[in-house]
């Protein structure tokens, strides 16, 4: 895929990152993440594409759901990594806010501060704090 990169991600000269060159790397070809800004950035791709099951194998066990029911036709919008801070070699946060259009066309911005762990060279997503008082919409 040629296309820009639903994360967004820029190069150095402010162009944006194809699929293939960004998170396409890591959902497609299982390449592992070098931090967490990266790895929650291709885990957005992921909501965008669908791939469930990349989303389940990058989510710490110790709160992994079994399964998990991605909303269909959803229309994300955009993803704005608003802080990367890496709190110790293996364990770090990124906050960010996603945007996306559901089925039935209300839209939805989430505001979240994620955690992530790096265990065997490998990071993972262990969870989020909304810092949304409440639902808020586009």
């Amino acid at each position: 895929m040629s296309t820009p990169c639903p994360c967004g991600r820029l190069d150095a000269k402010k162009q944006a990152l194809t699929y293939v060159s960004c998170c396409g790397q890591y959902i497609d070809v299982e390449l592992a993440t070098p931090d967490a800004e990266s790895l929650m950035r291709s885990r957005y791709s992921a909501f965008v594409f669908e791939k469930a099951d990349y989303l389940l194998s990058t989510w710490h066990p110790s709160n992994r759901p079994a399964t998990l029911n991605i909303e269909p036709n959803a229309k994300w919008l955009g993803l704005q990594v608003k802080n990367h801070t890496l709190i110790d070699a293996q364990h770090a946060e990124v906050t960010f806010v996603a945007r996306q259009r559901d089925h039935t066309g209300r839209a939805i911005r989430l505001h979240e501060r994620s955690r992530f762990v790096c265990e065997n060279g490998r990071w993972y997503y262990v969870d989020g704090d909304n810092l949304l008082k409440h639902q808020n919409f586009i």
